[in-house]
């Protein structure tokens, strides 16, 4: 029998193998669909030369867009008013949202004759993430009678309260109107024309409106690529035990809170802790580590290679990771798929990863109690380190099951069949 492969154009505008966030997830999400279809990336310009060095034929695997006439000046927009490297990410979306439309048409103009001529059973479009970005050519791929799939989307978690001084450090000013995208009729268009909306986080879910409920499905964005987390943490529980941190070094991610609560335990020999990662909140997080007189236990690593951050982390027992608006939480699958146990607050992308039997998560609240949940779930894992290996290898077991990319394009072709044989009954449950 032969197997099913759909021929789908997947438009990627951000996929990139040699960078990192959303080109990385673009570019993995569509590298991984080429295994059970018939697949060819439509991209952006700029992501050529990486795509050419992964070992891709330009025009027979995929095919660049030149829309740099509209992009280049509006990224230099976004740079200055996002007043700050690593700013003001609701500003660069804002302006992605007003120069994605032109590339788009340029698709549909290199592509649009061979749609409407059926050379594709599906075009899906995974890149943009954000919801906020709607699709101008959803509904003309729809007239073709050709199903459009839509997604992953995510983004936009609102701010919990008692953290407006973090949102005002992150330059997120454009967060306080950010829902005014709903009001766009581009947006509602894109997605009555979707077959199918795959939504990256229950949140994301949460703002589809009621009438495309049916074919919505939940289904996060991120995974983890096994050749590159392919160690095992040991969980050594003798001595003191080993915590780490990955990320950006910003006020959103909690590393502030992190070293207040471990404090106690560093001081009295019992947790040591690697930080991996570097940002603009360095220099004073190092200096709070010598203010509470931690230097021994805490190590900054700054940033290092992707293949690196597996050599400092899988010797942790924990990812102590109290970051207050995640949308995805790649690092947590990360640390699960080495066999790390995660700690997460339960908000947003990390809680929806994370379960009882792979991990720990302490609810959302004020800094404060943030700070007391994260100190007393290490104190009770300190109290009995023995919990520590089943929770491991269940956090492995689900990472390396359900969130590899492969995993994701076994899942997402059930979609695709299930689009194709006329969408009999509800979606296609996807996750264990």
């Amino acid at each position: 029998m032969t197997p099913f492969r759909p021929r789908v154009l997947v438009i990627a505008e951000a996929a990139n193998p040699e960078w990192v966030s959303v080109p990385l997830v673009g570019w993995s999400l569509a590298s991984a669909l080429r295994e059970v279809a018939d697949v060819h990336i439509v991209t952006q310009i700029r992501n050529r030369e990486g795509i050419l060095r992964a070992g891709l034929v330009e025009g027979q695997d995929f095919t660049v867009i030149d829309s740099e006439a509209i992009a280049r000046p509006m990224f230099r927009v976004a740079e200055v008013l996002r007043m700050g490297k690593g700013k003001g990410w609701t500003m660069t979306t804002a302006i992605n949202a007003l120069t994605y439309p032109y590339f788009e048409r340029l698709v549909w103009k290199r592509f649009g004759d061979r749609i409407c001529a059926g050379e594709f059973d599906l075009v899906h479009r995974v890149t943009p993430l954000s919801p906020t970005v709607a699709s101008p050519i959803a509904a003309r791929i729809a007239a073709a009678k050709v199903p459009f799939v839509l997604g992953p989307l995510n983004g936009g978690v609102p701010w919990p309260k008692g953290f407006e001084a973090e949102r005002r450090r992150e330059r997120e000013w454009l967060s306080y109107v950010r829902g005014a995208y709903k009001l766009n009729p581009l947006r509602g268009r894109s997605l009555a024309a979707s077959a199918a909306i795959l939504a990256g986080s229950r949140h994301t879910e949460s703002e589809i409106p009621a009438a495309y409920w049916s074919k919505t499905i939940w289904l996060p964005e991120n995974a983890i690529d096994p050749a590159r987390f392919n160690m095992t943490a040991p969980q050594d529980l003798a001595g003191p035990l080993r915590a780490c941190f990955i990320g950006r070094l910003v006020p959103y991610k909690g590393p502030d809170m992190l070293i207040e609560a471990i404090a106690p335990l560093a001081r009295d020999g019992r947790l040591v802790l690697d930080m991996i990662g570097d940002g603009p909140m360095r220099e004073g997080l190092q200096a709070q580590v010598r203010n509470l007189g931690i230097g021994a236990a805490v190590t900054f690593h700054g940033n290092l290679a992707h293949e690196a951050v597996q050599d400092v982390a899988v010797r942790a027992n924990l990812l102590t990771f109290p970051s207050i608006r995640e949308f995805g939480g790649g690092v947590v699958l990360e640390a699960m798929a080495l066999g790390v146990v995660p700690i997460v607050v339960d908000y947003a992308g990390p809680g929806e990863l994370v379960t009882e039997e792979t991990g720990f998560k302490i609810p959302i609240g004020p800094r404060d109690r943030i700070i007391q949940d994260l100190r007393t779930t290490l104190e009770t894992v300190l109290a009995d380190p023995s919990v520590l290996p089943d929770l491991s290898r269940a956090a492995r077991a689900r990472a390396t099951g359900d969130f590899t990319w492969p995993a994701k394009a076994r899942q997402i072709a059930r979609i695709y069949r299930w689009i194709l044989e006329g969408k009999p009954g509800s979606p296609p449950g996807l996750l264990s």
